[in-house]
């Protein structure tokens, strides 16, 4: 069966950096795009950054342009993101998804199929 499993979460100051990590199993990973996601309390789950297949294209939410980066490593079936200068407004659980479709552009959550079960980042300021 599909499974994503995050991991990387966790407390960090403002301005620093976190590295998370989705290792995804029970499917031919290349063959899907993946995105990330973070929901804050209170508010909708959001799309942060989707990656293409071969990591040709990557598309972000415009709030983290330039701090974040998404990147896939096909042959350890994982979608990594890399968040730089952290803000306290970047605090959520952090998603990772699996793209159900196959439209190009920043994934939306309604076409994820298959979630993982989140991680934790909190930025104290």
């Amino acid at each position: 069966q599909v499974q994503l499993v995050e991991s990387g979460g966790g407390l960090v100051q403002a301005g620093g950096s976190l590295r998370l990590s989705c290792a995804a199993s029970g499917y031919t990973f290349s063959t899907f795009r993946m995105g990330w996601f973070r929901q804050a309390p209170g508010k909708e789950r959001a799309s942060v950054a989707t990656i293409s297949t071969r990591a040709g294209s990557t598309y972000y939410a415009d709030s983290v342009k330039g701090r974040f980066t998404i990147s896939r490593d096909n042959a350890k079936n994982t979608v990594y993101l890399q968040m730089n200068s952290l803000k306290p407004e970047d605090t959520a659980i952090y998603y990772c998804g699996r793209d159900g479709g196959t439209a190009p552009g920043l994934l939306d959550a309604a076409r994820v199929d298959y979630w993982g079960q989140g991680t934790q980042v909190t930025v104290s300021s």
